[in-house]
Parts: structure tokens; C-alpha cells; sequence
């Protein structure tokens, strides 16, 4: 594990809170999140050889879920949260190379993925934050790179509310045009505990 950026930043855990971390990939399991990562990783498609990238990969279950059906794709996870990390290293066994560093700043050469991904994770930035973030990674994508982000998009109750505010319809999708990204029509779909959550690819071109 290495750290990819210098300046610390402040950043919301996986959860809100970091007390709240042993709960995590319980969280995951009773939401159903996990087919909404088997769907991800269909329609990214990854192709032998290719590069992966995880932003905000938190315990490494997406990873993991690539892993398993992509066992020759090369699988790479950012995460500012070192105990998230450690997590997500006992469970991918080396599969990927995991770094500590942040969404708006990525620690990688232009045009280096293939693939990114973006799980829950978006709405964990402000708004200048995740207008960063996506400028990030159209960096680090190759020309014809695929972005697939999953995010929540209406939500009612919790304490991450205020972190939704511009989250809410088709924002997000709006917002991965502006970066300079060819977005195809928002899957929404429903997770427990989370509310509704659309999923988001778009290309690099």
C-alpha cells in the first residue's frame, strides 16, 4: 500500500462516520449493493490486459467483483482511508495495487486506465470537489475510456442528506457531460438503506 498524494484533505468515511467502519461491508450485503457492482463491471467490460481503477474503493468489494470475472485485467484502488485499505488488502490478496490518496487528485500518469469506477462515492465530496474529481479522471483515461459511477440520487433520510443536495436527478449526469465526458441514459435502480441510485457510463472520446 502507498500513498499517492501529499497535501492531507479532509474527506467523509465510507459510512459518515469513522466509528461506524465495522458496519461497512454488513451495510453492503443487506443493500443489494453488490449486483448493482456485478452490473458495473458488465457494462464496463473490461478487456484482457486492460487497466482498472477504483475511486473511492473503501473494503475493495468492487474490486474483488472484477476480480472474479476478469481474472487478466490489471486492478488498481485509490482510497483516502488507511483502515479501509488495510480491509480491502485481506481481501484481495494482492489481486490489486492499493493506494492511499484522494479522488480530486489522483496519483497517476494522463491516459493511464482503461476502466474507472466510482462507487457511493461522489456524494461524499462537495461540489468543487467532485468537479475535480471527474476532471481527474478523464486525465488518467485513455482516449475511448470508459467511467462507470454509481451514485445516490434521491434520498429522504440519514445523516449523509447534506452531502445529496446536488445529487438530486439528473445532476449527476449533467455534471459528467460538463467534464467532457459522452454520458449514455442514467439506470436507475433501488438499494436498501441507500434510496435511489442511478448508474452513470460515460467515454472518453
Amino acid at each position: 500500500m502507498a500513498e499517492t498524494s501529499s497535501p492531507e484533505r479532509d474527506y467523509l468515511p465510507g459510512m459518515g462516520k469513522h466509528y461506524l467502519l465495522p458496519f461497512y461491508d454488513l451495510v453492503h450485503q443487506v443493500s443489494a449493493l453488490a449486483r448493482v457492482h456485478a452490473e458495473m463491471v458488465e457494462l464496463a467490460r473490461p478487456q484482457p490486459g486492460q487497466r482498472v481503477l477504483d475511486v473511492g474503493c473503501g473494503t475493495g468489494n468492487l474490486l474483488r467483483a472484477t476480480a472474479k470475472r476478469h481474472r487478466d485485467v490489471e486492478l488498481s484502488g485509490v482510497d483516502p482511508d488507511l483502515k479501509m485499505l488495510a480491509r480491502a488488502e485481506r481481501k484481495l490478496r494482492r489481486r490489486a495495487r492499493l493506494d492511499r490518496g484522494y479522488a480530486q487528485e489522483l496519483g497517476f500518469p494522463g491516459a493511464t486506465f482503461d476502466v474507472v469506477f466510482s462507487s457511493l462515492m461522489l456524494h461524499h465530496l462537495d461540489t468543487t470537489s467532485k468537479d475535480e474529481m471527474l476532471a481527474e479522471v478523464r486525465r488518467v483515461l485513455k482516449p475511448g475510456g470508459v467511467l462507470v459511477l454509481a451514485d445516490i440520487v434521491h434520498h429522504h433520510r440519514g445523516p449523509m442528506k447534506e452531502h445529496l443536495h446536488d445529487n438530486v436527478g439528473d445532476s449527476v449526469r449533467k455534471r459528467i457531460e460538463a467534464a467532457g465526458f459522452t454520458v449514455e441514459p442514467t439506470r436507475v435502480r433501488r438499494l436498501r438503506m441507500f434510496g435511489t441510485t442511478g448508474v452513470e457510463v460515460a467515454r472518453v472520446h
